[in-house]
């Protein structure tokens, strides 16, 4: 291949490569497995959460035999929480993301529940010398703290993944790849974008 031919191709190959850059080729599916790291760094969260629930038990035999059934709630509702997983492939099915959300509501509003029947001290004073009680109640309410945290940047990167795939020139590589747009994680019920606490303290 003589030079002037060899520049050619090479000019067009550059080209050819630019186009399908600023097209989005490139930049939509990085942005997708973005958005399935974060999704991945919530499912985290939410598994650490779910992991101190059974420590809980110790803390509700401070509470009276009839409030112990707040506890079982609590406890049908981590299993529920953990039995419903999403891959990184089912993000863009806005009801498994429902379904998901709505038992993590559940959990995080026994959880709150949990925490007010605790909150009265005074009548359950067992608990004063649990000295579990405190750090658990550091445990929940920072992990609760660390799940708001994963799922704004989850929901930052599928916002980035979304825009990208619905504007020109990008939408371009998004179609060739078949994207569709992801599913952010929203609050469905009131007060759900709030930490529980477990003392009570809303």
């Amino acid at each position: 291949m003589s030079w002037p031919k060899f520049a050619r191709t090479l000019a067009i190959a550059t080209i050819a490569a630019l186009s399908l850059a600023g097209c989005g080729f490139n930049s939509v599916p990085r942005a997708q497995e973005g958005a399935k790291a974060r999704w991945a760094d919530v499912q985290a969260a939410f598994q650490e959460r779910a992991n101190l629930v059974p420590n809980l038990a110790t803390v509700a035999k401070g509470a009276a035999e009839q409030e112990k059934g707040i506890l079982t709630g609590v406890i049908e509702a981590r299993a529920k929480a953990t039995s419903i997983q999403l891959s990184g492939d089912d993000l863009t099915d806005p009801a498994k993301m429902a379904q998901f959300q709505a038992a993590q509501n559940q959990l995080s509003s026994s959880l709150v529940g949990f925490g007010r029947l605790l909150a009265n001290v005074e009548r359950y004073p067992e608990l004063k010398s649990i000295t579990n009680y405190q750090m658990l109640q550091s445990q929940l309410e920072g992990q609760e703290n660390r799940i708001r945290v994963s799922l704004r940047d989850y929901n930052g990167a599928v916002q980035d993944y979304n825009t990208r795939v619905r504007t020109f020139p990008e939408m371009i590589g998004g179609a060739i790849r078949g994207a569709k747009p992801m599913v952010p994680y929203q609050a469905v019920t009131p007060g759900a974008e709030v930490a529980p606490s477990l003392d009570g303290k809303l």
